[in-house]
């Protein structure tokens, strides 16, 4: 069984553009108000210059930001990494007051593996999330790419989990009850990590929650031609990620699964997935196709496919309709998760 397929059709023909889908009207309109920015595409010449404008602008805030009044125990953590590589750096967060073990989400940031930090995240996950929930969060600091290459975040990512995992008792966690997510860049790192894990014999996850997935390094799905210059993610920014990612190893033959989900010929025994992406973004066909071969496989997939939605759309768009929309899925996806697999018996 092939994880990919359907999507890896014939692009258009030459001189041919494909009509992209439409943007939903309200997030089109939010687009728009943004002007041109937003989607300047990011390339090998501008990736630098890129870097250094996100990491200035981006949101970092402190451990006394995130403890929002004593609402919340926050702490940094510093892990053993993959031998012979630096220490990971983990944001540990929880409801302050809380007793007994929580559930986990293991959490990975978005940022197409060149920009993003496991801090700007935590203030929305542990509104959205820890709270209404009552679950702990922690956000992984991952190496960026190009600094590090495939496959360094990946382990920092699977090193910190095994560690959350062995001391999950001085956390007040139950190791039993992890759930990986993340979002684009980190979507794509918690599928990966569920099939390292899975062939490692690691922590075993109860769930895996996919955001807009980056999943495929070979660029070539019918979406990525179709959403060329007009997504906020397009396929000229997602070439040049994955080649600071991947070096010469993006697109051969024999890439490992781990560093790119898609390739993955064996989707069976992973977590139940839940999976979003929208019709108007460059992920959509990688996406949908992941999710179909999970199924294939016999494993568990919710499939969302947020009509008119372009990448991000909820972080540009948080008010729309359908960003609150998308928000409420993924919350009644990891209500239902946690309930499937309660606390073993003697647990609170």
């Amino acid at each position: 069984m092939s994880a990919v397929g359907s999507p890896y059709e014939p692009g258009p023909g030459p001189g041919t553009d494909p009509a992209p889908p439409p943007f939903d009207p309200e997030l089109g309109s939010a687009l728009a108000a943004l002007g041109d920015a937003v989607r300047e595409p990011f390339t090998p010449g501008n990736l630098v210059a890129r870097q250094e404008r996100d990491a200035a602008a981006r949101p970092r805030p402190s451990l006394r930001d995130l403890r929002a009044d004593g609402r919340f125990e926050v702490d940094e953590l510093r892990v053993p990494g993959a031998a012979g590589e630096p220490d990971v750096t983990l944001v540990s967060a929880r409801p302050a007051g809380t007793t007994g073990p929580l559930p986990l989400l293991y959490y990975m940031h978005g940022g197409g593996m060149i920009m993003g930090n496991a801090w700007s995240v935590l203030p929305q996950l542990l509104r959205a999330w820890a709270l209404p929930l009552e679950l702990a969060v922690i956000s992984v600091e991952y190496r960026l790419a190009p600094r590090a290459r495939y496959p360094g975040p990946l382990e920092d990512c699977y090193a910190g989990l095994v560690w959350a995992a062995g001391h999950a008792a001085e956390l007040g966690i139950d190791a039993d009850r992890i759930v990986i997510g993340g979002k684009s860049a980190g979507g794509g790192l918690a599928a990966a990590l569920a099939l390292l894990t899975r062939d490692r014999g690691g922590p075993v996850p109860i769930g895996q929650l996919l955001l807009c997935p980056m999943l495929d390094d070979r660029d070539r799905t019918f979406s990525s031609h179709q959403m060329a210059g007009v997504d906020t993610w397009d396929r000229t920014s997602n070439a040049t990620a994955w080649q600071a990612l991947l070096g010469d190893r993006k697109g051969v033959a024999d890439l490992p699964p781990y560093a790119a989900p898609a390739r993955a010929t064996d989707l069976s025994g992973l977590p139940p997935a839940y999976v979003e992406v929208g019709s108007a973004e460059t992920f959509r066909d990688e996406d949908v196709a992941y999710a179909n071969a999970i199924w294939q496989a016999g494993g568990h997939a919710e499939l969302h496919v947020w009509p008119g939605a372009f990448h991000g759309f909820d972080t540009l768009a948080p008010r729309a309709a359908l960003s609150r929309d998308a928000r409420e899925a993924r919350t009644r996806w990891l209500r239902r998760i946690l309930a499937q697999h309660p606390p073993a018996p003697g647990r609170p």
